[in-house]
């Protein structure tokens, strides 16, 4: 889970943020917080536009868009790509990569990326984990569906089913990638879920509460 809500003062970002581990706790979630302060824990999630260097921390993650930002990469675990494809949450964003553009920078890229922005369906969540990426970010088809637990469980399913052929080609040598992503915790107004699978370094797990 990333949490954002940076227009709260620091003292109420930091209770929110000892709420949200409680709750994270009972089903092995992170809490990622978004900016270089991570409000007492050891996770992050970094904007393009910096810091550089990165902080130290247990886990860092970063927002890219394209090569140029890939290419400033150093120490990050791992980063999202976006958008994949146009997104009703956050219009104006772009132009979409595409699955073709998303699998170029997938392979181009010196750390896992997870898809972000426009992930709606079972079917665009295989295109994106059969194009390279490690998981997807999904935010506003929870935020729009009727039943977010039950939209959840659908792109959890499709994913699982997506890794399973790379799963049963793993063998010594090559990067294992697990099916322990995009588990929903507790979906909520602004919630999203993450999907990832393993790519040698530590990765974000379940939900981001918004889109980076």
């Amino acid at each position: 889970m990333v949490l954002r809500e940076k227009d709260l003062p620091r003292a109420e970002r930091a209770a929110l943020a000892a709420d949200l581990r409680a709750i994270l706790a009972d089903v092995g979630g992170t809490l990622i917080v978004a900016g270089p302060d991570p409000l007492g824990g050891d996770a992050v999630h970094l904007p393009a536009a910096g810091p550089y260097p990165p902080p130290p921390h247990g886990l860092v993650g970063r927002s890219c868009h394209h090569q140029p930002e890939l290419d400033r990469l150093t120490t990050e675990h791992y980063a999202t790509i976006s958008p994949v494809w146009p997104t009703k949450t956050k219009p104006g964003y772009g132009p979409p990569l595409d699955i073709a553009g998303l699998g170029s920078l997938v392979r181009a890229s010196p750390i896992p990326l997870l898809a972000l922005g426009g992930v709606e369906t079972p079917e665009q969540v295989t295109a994106c984990v059969q194009a390279g990426a490690v998981g997807v970010a999904v935010l506003g088809a929870l935020m729009r569906a009727e039943d977010p637990t039950e939209t959840a469980a659908t792109l959890t399913s499709a994913y699982v089913e997506a890794v399973t052929p790379v799963l049963t080609q793993t063998r010594r040598g090559v990067t294992k990638v697990s099916t322990s992503g995009l588990r929903p915790t507790v979906p909520t107004q602004g919630s999203s879920l993450t999907a990832r699978s393993g790519h040698g370094r530590p990765q974000p797990q379940t939900a981001t509460r918004e889109e980076p």
